[in-house]
């Protein structure tokens, strides 16, 4: 198996195509990487920013070049002797009529060839929330209309076209009589209702709350054929040379579809998106090479913290702001929201579920529907991580003991315990009866966790944005070295080869943004005096909580780029309504708001560029992305560089970070690196282009080496990576006032960087 030294992740769309991208090509070789890394290329919905949301997975996306392109792009990669891997989402697709396959469905219901290919509750009419009023309003309005296109009759909503099958009432219908289009409704496979309803049932399964994408059942064998055709084909042709599996743990049985999909591709490197938490461990039956690198992201942040700075800042985040609950306790109460609005059709499911299997037990008998359905809140308000792996057939003494210690904590936070031992009991026994319910089970909680932490809690809980982020937790305290050596021992035992990212398409802010707001905690005074500075702009109407908040993201904004007015305007409303207190997406609070759009035109106004007071943070935090920088492109894995990270970027939540990149001022900068205007501009690519060269140089150094920590004090952290006669050492001062003297003693060699300008870091290697 080939492995790439380093990727290159490039998103596809609102711009950029294939024809594009192989224009870069030649860019990619020179700065170093081995690999492009594309977002995913097949068919998606109209209009679709990102691709995640699949029409068509046996057809590359004609929008952006289509087979042919793709080829186009292939032939250019592999000419500068480029890989390509693909990112591909084997959990779902668009839940939509432009879909070829719910297309069909939607037409032949159960007798259609795809009937089985989506997860569908059949034993009632798939329910297409897609109406801007109740059926009956819209009916009353004339607002349907029967009409012919190319594959059928279908039923026009004012706007969406959704396919009819061919019934007895269809030609009355056609007259547009109501009742004939009552009834004509009434003999489909479907039934559409107000979008506003898609909270109380439906019938097919989500992707977390997202009612317009449609759960896939990969762990059937056709359908897993069917949706991965195209891949295969791509690899057999020698046009993909690496795979990303999007969302892994929304399969039924993810074991079961690594297992099958490392049969088809014996020799591609595979790594899935997978959210570890807290102690977790990559499940070690599965034949991948890791995960996409949100681990190792965490560890930075963690080593690039001060432990001491973050007493300080969170002792004045309460004392600004009044918030007093743990920040489990945040969490816990965003998941029973969660569970109860956003996911309470995945609750009705499963409550229907556990009631029908409590009926038949001698204990379960005794309890009611509302018994049952709060011991499932509180269960899944009490689960650790995202998810289970327990099969149809095996549960593990693990999964088993998680569940236990999930369950007794449930049962702790209700006035009696309830229904939480039943439901204790039948998650963890291993019986054919309770096999649909358990692995149901297993996937809701993937997306509670999701929602109510990344797209909830993180919004609440705001005392160091930094370590909110994908795979981190907003109480995640800062580790020294020793902590670090011991998390990257573990990932060179355990996944040598998984991803090394530190930002990505869904972190909530770019890597650089991050080292801003993780630099406060190195200057608490200078943080508290900007805190002021911007709390003195707050209208009385805002809470103390986005005070906070906005003054770090004022932070991580550079005054250098454009548009920070209008991109703030979105990251606050995002913000306001993610937090699911006194906004949200489903019904604006418009006064409120308003009112925080002019709060963050104030800022812009008066506190950018960055105040004085502000210096100290800012002078810390491009040390510490050089430090990150230098750790990402050292410690074990494959680094990943998302579009434009190689200079400064500071972005903030998608799709903040999805914003064209000049990559023709990249190229220049190859040239002449003086052309970048910003100094650490020119120190992180000067960084990331000298070690991206040494990496695809000495391969084995980086893939296989092993990990050595080196004996420091607390100010640095060091190791060294040793492979046969080449050993490669690396030090980072973790604190202002490390010398250069004392950075040569822990990383002793020949120098590779810095060679011309003061830094943070030293890397040297050494042969013999």
């Amino acid at each position: 198996m080939e492995l790439p030294t380093a990727c290159y992740r490039l998103q596809f769309r609102e711009g950029m195509d294939f024809d594009r991208a192989a224009g870069i090509a030649p860019y990619l070789r020179n700065l170093g990487v081995s690999h492009l890394y594309a977002s995913p290329l097949f068919t998606a919905a109209p209009g679709s920013t990102h691709g995640y949301d699949v029409t068509d997975p046996t057809e590359v996306e004609p929008e952006i070049g289509g087979r042919e392109g793709l080829e186009r792009l292939s032939r250019a990669l592999r000419a500068e002797g480029l890989g390509l891997v693909l990112d591909i989402v084997p959990n779902h697709m668009a839940f939509s009529p432009e879909a070829p396959w719910l297309r069909d469905v939607m037409r032949w219901g159960t007798d259609s060839r795809y009937a089985r290919h989506f997860d569908i509750d059949w034993s009632q009419r798939l329910r297409l929330p897609w109406l801007p009023a109740p059926f009956e309003t819209h009916l009353a309005e004339d607002g349907f209309t029967v009409v012919d296109e190319e594959d059928g009759p279908a039923l026009d909503t004012g706007g969406l076209r959704i396919p009819l099958a061919d019934t007895p009432g269809l030609a009355a219908a056609r007259s547009g009589d109501r009742d004939a289009i009552r009834a004509l409704h009434a003999e489909q496979p479907w039934r559409l209702v107000h979008w506003r309803t898609e909270a109380d049932a439906i019938a097919h399964r989500r992707f977390f709350n997202v009612t317009g994408l449609i759960g896939l059942r990969v762990e059937e064998e056709q359908v897993f054929e069917d949706s991965h055709a195209l891949l295969f084909e791509l690899v057999e042709a020698g046009i993909v040379q690496g795979v990303r599996l999007d969302h892994i743990d929304g399969l039924l049985d993810p074991a079961q579809y690594l297992a099958r999909l490392r049969a088809r591709l014996p020799d591609t490197p595979i790594w899935a998106e997978k959210i570890l938490t807290g102690p977790e461990q990559l499940p070690p039956d599965w034949p991948i090479e890791g995960t996409t690198g949100y681990v190792a992201a965490r560890a930075f942040g963690r080593l690039l913290t001060d432990a001491d700075g973050l007493d300080r800042i969170d002792s004045d985040y309460r004392a600004a702001t009044g918030r007093t609950d743990p920040a489990e306790d945040v969490l816990a109460g965003a998941k029973r929201q969660i569970m109860t609005e956003d996911l309470s059709a995945e609750l009705w499911a499963l409550n229907m579920m556990f009631a029908e299997i409590a009926a038949a037990d001698p204990v379960g008998v005794e309890f009611g529907p509302e018994r049952l359905r709060e011991a499932l809140i509180e269960m899944i308000a009490a689960f650790p991580r995202y998810r289970t792996y327990m099969t149809a057939r095996t549960v593990s003494e693990e999964d088993a003991a998680l569940v236990r210690r999930a369950g007794s904590l449930a049962a702790s936070r209700l006035p009696a315990p309830g229904a939480v031992p039943l439901l204790t009991d039948i998650l963890t026994r291993p019986d054919a009866e309770t096999a649909r319910f358990r692995l149901r089970f297993q996937q809701v909680t993937g997306a509670a966790v999701a929602k109510s932490q990344e797209d909830t809690a993180f919004y609440r809980e705001v005392r160091l944005l930094s370590t909110n982020e994908v795979g981190g937790e907003p109480d995640d305290d800062p580790f020294g070295p020793a902590g670090f050596h011991r998390a990257m021992l573990r990932r060179a035992a355990r996944m040598p080869h998984a991803l090394t990212l530190t930002t990505s398409h869904d972190t909530k802010r770019s890597e650089d943004a991050r080292m801003r707001i993780a630099a406060a905690s190195h200057a608490p005074d200078a943080f508290a005096e900007l805190f002021r500075l911007c709390d003195e702009l707050a209208s009385d109407d805002l809470h103390p909580n986005l005070r906070w908040y906005l003054a770090q993201t004022l932070l991580a904004l550079d005054s250098t780029d454009s548009d920070i007015e209008a991109r703030l305007h979105t990251h606050v409303e995002k913000a306001l309504r993610e937090a699911k207190t006194e906004t949200y997406w489903t019904a604006p609070n418009e006064t409120l708001e308003a009112s925080a759009r002019e709060y963050a035109s104030r800022l812009v106004d008066r506190l950018l560029p960055h105040p004085e007071a502000a210096r100290p943070i800012l002078e810390i935090a491009d040390r510490l992305s050089l430090a990150q920088c230098s750790l990402k492109l050292t410690v074990p894995g494959v680094c990943d560089i998302y579009q434009g990270c190689e200079i400064a970027n500071y972005s903030l939540t998608d799709p903040d970070n999805r914003r064209p990149v000049d990559f023709a001022a990249l190229d220049g900068a190859l040239s002449d690196v003086s052309r970048l205007a910003r100094p650490l501009d020119r120190a992180k690519f000067d960084l990331t282009r000298s070690l991206l060269h040494l990496r695809r140089a000495r391969p084995e150094l980086f893939l296989d080496g092993s990990y050595t920590p080196r004996e420091t004090d607390n100010r640095i952290c060091a190791f060294s990576r040793e492979h046969g006669e080449e050993t490669l050492s690396v030090a980072v001062a973790l604190e202002p006032g490390v010398t250069a003297n004392e950075l040569e003693a822990a990383a002793p060699g020949e120098l590779i960087w810095p060679k011309a300008i003061d830094a943070p870091v030293r890397i040297a290697i050494r042969e013999g």
